[in-house]
Parts: C-alpha cells; structure tokens; sequence
C-alpha cells in the first residue's frame, strides 16, 4: 500500500507535525489559510468547485476543507511519486512471446516458481499476464475475433477466464494468483487494452462509483484497427473518470503490481492517458505503468515521460536481427527522454522457447545466433530498456539462463548514469555509460555490416520513391546485367520511419538466350527482410501477394530494409519485375514508402566482414593514462592499457567492457 501522506511524521505542509501542542495552536490559523489557498489556487482544485458538488461542500466549513486538502495533497503526492515506483528499469517475463493470448494459470505459475528459484536474485520481479485473459476460448497465432466469449462484472470490466485462470472463480479475478504470486516474492502484472469493452456498452452495464452507464462515455471513434474487443472512452463524457478510476479500484484489490495499456501509445491517446494515471494515482496502490504499441511519437516524449514509468519505442519485436538491428537508431533517438524512473521501452526479449502458442511463428529456440542474443542483451543494458523476458523460463537451456543472470552484465542496467551513444561509423557503433559513484565507464562497442549504407549509385536500376498514395505503388523494372554471376534485390526504407514497408517483387524473371527463369523456382543465396522473413510466393505477412489491387501467385514478399541475394546461372542478361507495396501496408493507417534497387555488386560495396577492429581511445571516454579493461560478459579482466583498446567484435556481435582509470 502506498505511505500514509498524512502520518504524524508529515512536516512537509504541518498538516500534522510533532512541534510542541502551544506552538501548533498559535500557528494553526496561518498554517491552514496557507493549504487553503494553496489547494484553492491549484488547477485541479479550481475545476473541481467550478461544479456545483464543490461549492456545496466548500460551503461545509472548515472541516470539510481540511478532509479535502488533505486527500488532495495526498493525490498529489501520489501523482508526484509514481517513478519511484520504478527506480531501475523494470525485469520481468511476460506471457505474449510464447503464449500470444492464450495463456493459463498453470503455465504463468510454472514461470513463476522458475523466476523465483532462478532469476529473483538478479532484480528479476515482475510476471505479468498479456492480451485477452478475459477470452474463455482464445486461439493461437490470432485472435479469435469470429466468436469470443468475453467475460465483463457487472461493472463491465473484464474479469479472468476461469476456465484458463481456475482461482478466479466466483468473482476473486486475480486476486488468488496475485497472492501465489506474492508469496514467492515477485510482483504481478496484467495486459488490458485502451476503452471499454463493447460487451459493456452492449449491455449498458452501470459505471461503479458514477451515475452514468457505458453507453454515455463509450465513442466509435479512434478504435483499435487489430482488436474489436473495445470501443473508445471519450475523455469529455461525464463518467469517463469514474470508468478508468473502478478499473484500478478493482485491480488494486487484486494486488496488481503492473499494468501495460495496449493500443494507446501509438496513436498517441493523451486524454485516456491522463485518466489512466489519475485513475493508478488514486487507486491507494503502487501500479507501474506500460504504454504500448510503438513506437511513441517523439513529438509526444515530455508528455509521456510524466505520466508513464516505460513506454514503447518500437512495435512488436521479434526474433529476426533486422528488428534487432532497428534498436540502434531508436535508442539513439529516445535516450534524450530515458531518465531515472522513466524508461523508453525497447519491447519483449525474444529469447529463450518461444512461439509455442504465439501469434508469430511455431514452437522454438530463439532464432537469434548466440552472438545476436548477446547483442540484443548489450543494447538493451547500456541503453537502460526494460527487461521483458519473452521465452517460457522452464525451456531455458544453459546458455540462456548464463545471459540473463550474468551479475557484472545486469550491473549495467541498475547502476549505470549519462548513457549516451559515443560514436557510429556505421558498421560500428559503441555506447558509453558512468559506473554510479566510483568514476569508471561502461563501454558496449557492437560491429554489423549490414549497417553500411546502400550505395544506390551502383544499382544498375532505382526505382525512385513509391508510396502508399494512389499511382505511386508500384514500378516495372526490366534492366540489362550483361555477364554478371550476382543478382541482388534491395528494398530500402523511404525515410518516413513507420514499421509497415510491406514490399513485393512480382514475377521476378531471368531472359537471355536460355530462355526465360523465374527467380522463384531457384533458391536464393541469402534474403535479410526488417521484419519477418523474406517469403516466396507470398507477403511478409503470410498473405497473398497483392499489389495495385490485383493479387499475383508469383512473387517475393519482403520488407524494408531487405536485401537477397541470388547466384545467376550462365545464359541470362537480363531481369525484368514489377515492384510495389503490399496491399496490406497501403491499407493500414500509416501507409508506407519504399525505394527498390537492383545490383549486381553487394550493395555496400563490399561483402562483410567475419570480424572488424573496434578501437578506443581513452580520452574520448574521459579517461586518462593506464585503465584496466574488463570483459562483463566473460566476467575477467582482459588487462591494462595505456591511452586506448582496440578489439575485435564478430559480425553481429558486442563486446560489454568495465573501464577503470588506474590512479
């Protein structure tokens, strides 16, 4: 529960304090016209008795104001504590990676009882429950919007699947597991999605604590565009307040210790984001706040680093480097608005046994190489991301866990100050942070290729900017490649920055004097796609291949940033396609734009490197002289080093460094 902001011990406004009883009676008067006009000055307070229920309880007297400063002093101090809720950034395992929307009791206890045995003593805490727990008949790798049954109170908030959640039965909710939860240490945590459900208003179930009914605050307006379960809430109505105010009434008495709030980040709902943290600051309960999908607008950072305790940078991410590799320009942007208590979010780590019911794939071992993972892992500690494990924790085989429990590693993430990004050139980047109160430096320094820019002078075809607009989807390329023995098609982002470049290559065809070869029927040397992986014959997505509204059976889907490589066989001179953006991105609200290229050289100039040198000079840390260098995940001192370091990463790969300036 949260402290008593009223306690005997309070000095801060001498609504009660332990100064001597004849002093506080001389002073009484003063001191209570000084809260009176404080609490009358405030915003808060001054839309408050503009209604009619203010100035009749003003009208009272001099009791009812104290009963009214003090509970508004203690909101505010509520409202002004939040981050400390979250004083380092938050670890824990979430539900989703694995289990999509269809996980069970038993199997959140399961990761559970593992997170308590294992990982606990790390500063892993949080289980958190995602999507659709309210769903008594949910399905894998989707949702199942064609007949769920949903389950509300008579309040119209949602309440546990007792079929998946047992211990909720006879309207507990979460309370028992909460306690399970609890016992072993750890704090529990839920998904919910932004509104009210539909099944309320379809009922016009009563609002607790509130006159109104869901039909008088629900809108058909800014609804979630991959989820049905909700309507709008509209900020305006009267009620609305009173709506978000029981949800966390009712979670608080679950003893819930963490919520994340879907569909809100991205579109950016600053109303209902207001209401969510009035709503957690006068639940009487420490709830920390998520904020998702990504990425946040930056142009919305200030307001987002005030109300929530993390928030989303990017969407869904899964277990394909590109998305890895998308991390690095996003850090760099949100670092600015990282500080302690708030935190941008870089999503789920997908590590470890995941997709066993997931939305995204089948039942697997991440499909990050070990020197990915130790990347992802770097990245996400120099840059101070919350740790979200997205694996079934009973799964993890040795080389996991040894990752997520590496105490010097994890050090980082809890105690490191000032993280910036110290330098990108490119293919080679390092990040640097201060070692709180002892004056040495953490060094991640991370090498990948695939970073070098596209070098779209050296295409033997461009094909300009498309977009989502009409007459700018799609292009035909047909192009001369003389007597080249590599082929190699490259999809680049247009520079808008959204996440959904679905982008196909239609009938991708080989002519000389063999005859015709579709590109299709040949397998490729190697295919790299920012998000998912690159797919014959359909969209990224899994879909049919669908440009300029006519679907293709022949083709490639992929997305930006995407490049694949083929072998040529001998006989063909030329390649001919037509490009454009999926149908599934031109729909989706954010649209897309895309550049396609074709080459035949590598389209960086130069194959990758295996490995590449890395080197640091130690003034530029703001070192001086000889510093011992230690490696954080081998956990042992490489050894001491006069001005600099130079090192060798491998490619995708990351080295976590402890420098300390010898004296």
């Amino acid at each position: 529960m949260l402290p008593d902001c009223h306690s005997e011990r309070m000095r801060h406004d001498g609504i009660v304090s332990n100064e001597p009883r004849n002093l506080r009676r001389n002073t009484s008067k003063k001191r209570f016209a000084h809260l009176y006009t404080r609490f009358l000055n405030s915003p808060d307070t001054k839309q408050f008795v503009s209604g009619s229920l203010g100035m009749t309880l003003l009208g009272f007297g001099r009791k009812i104001a104290v009963f009214i400063i003090v509970a508004f002093f203690s909101l505010s101090l509520h409202a002004q504590d939040f981050g400390k809720w979250a004083p380092t950034p938050p670890m824990g395992w979430n539900s989703w990676d694995c289990y999509g929307p269809t996980v069970t009791e038993q199997e959140v206890k399961e990761n559970a009882d593992y997170m308590a045995a294992h990982l606990k003593e790390y500063g892993w805490k949080y289980i958190v429950v995602d999507i659709r727990w309210y769903v008594s008949n949910p399905t894998a790798h989707g949702y199942n919007e064609k007949d769920p049954i949903i389950n509300i109170d008579k309040y119209g908030r949602l309440a546990p699947a007792v079929d998946r959640f047992p211990s909720s039965v006879g309207g507990r909710g979460f309370k028992p597991l909460t306690d399970y939860i609890h016992r072993k240490g750890l704090k529990f945590g839920i998904h919910i999605m932004r509104g009210i459900p539909r099944l309320a208003v379809e009922r016009n179930t009563p609002i607790f604590g509130s006159t109104a009914r869901a039909r008088d605050i629900y809108s058909t307006k800014q609804l979630c565009t991959w989820l049905g379960d909700m309507y709008t809430v509209d900020v305006t109505r009267s009620g609305a307040q009173a709506y978000y105010n029981s949800l966390f009434k009712l979670y608080a008495s679950w003893g819930v210790d963490f919520v994340k709030v879907d569909d809100i980040a991205r579109p950016y709902h600053k109303g209902e984001i207001d209401m969510i943290r009035q709503a957690i600051d006068s639940c009487g309960r420490r709830i920390v706040l998520s904020l998702s999908p990504g990425e946040t607008p930056i142009a919305d950072a200030e307001h987002v680093g005030t109300h929530a305790n993390m928030w989303r940078i990017i969407d869904d991410f899964w277990d394909d480097w590109p998305q890895v590799e998308a991390h690095f320009s996003l850090f760099e942007k949100w670092i600015h608005y990282m500080k302690p208590e708030h935190w941008p979010d870089g999503d789920m780590l997908p590590l470890g046994r995941i997709g066993i019911r997931a939305e995204r794939g089948d039942a697997r071992m991440s499909r990050l190489t070990k020197e990915e993972q130790i990347t992802l892992m770097s990245l996400f500690l120099i840059c101070r991301s919350p740790l979200m494990f997205g694996g079934n924790l009973p799964d993890d085989d040795e080389f996991t866990l040894r990752l997520i429990t590496n105490p010097e590693a994890l050090a980082v993430l809890q105690k490191s100050r000032n993280n910036r990004l110290l330098f990108d050139r490119g293919d080679r980047i390092a990040w640097i942070a201060d070692e709180a109160g002892t004056g040495k430096k953490y060094v991640a320094v991370f090498y990948d290729a695939d970073r070098k820019p596209i070098l779209d002078s050296e295409a033997v075809w461009n094909s300009g900017l498309l977009t989502y607009r009409q007459g700018e989807q799609t292009a035909a390329v047909k192009v001369k490649i003389g007597d080249a023995r590599k082929l190699y098609l490259v999809v680049t982002d247009g520079g808008d920055g959204n996440n959904w470049d679905h982008a196909d290559w239609i009938d991708p065809r080989l002519t000389g004097e063999r005859g015709s070869l579709n590109l299709t029927d040949i397998r490729w040397v190697s295919a790299s796609s920012g998000w998912e992986t690159s797919k014959v014959d359909e969209s990224v997505a899994g879909n049919k291949l669908n440009v300029g509204n006519k679907e293709y059976a022949d083709g490639i889907g992929t997305h930006a940033r995407s490049v694949i490589e083929y072998n040529i066989p001998e006989g063909y001179d030329t390649f001919s396609a037509i490009v454009g953006l999926d149908k599934e991105c031109v729909d989706h609200p954010e649209g897309a734009t895309v550049r396609f290229h074709v080459f035949t050289r590598y389209p960086t100039g130069s194959a990758p490197q295996d490995s590449a040198e890395i080197s640091l000079n130690f003034k530029q840390l703001g070192l001086e002289g000889t510093c011992k260098v230690r490696d954080l995940w081998a956990r042992k001192d490489i050894g001491e080093f006069t001005n600099g370091i130079s090192l060798y990463t491998v490619n995708h790969g990351a080295r976590l460094l402890e420098i300390d300036e010898m004296k």
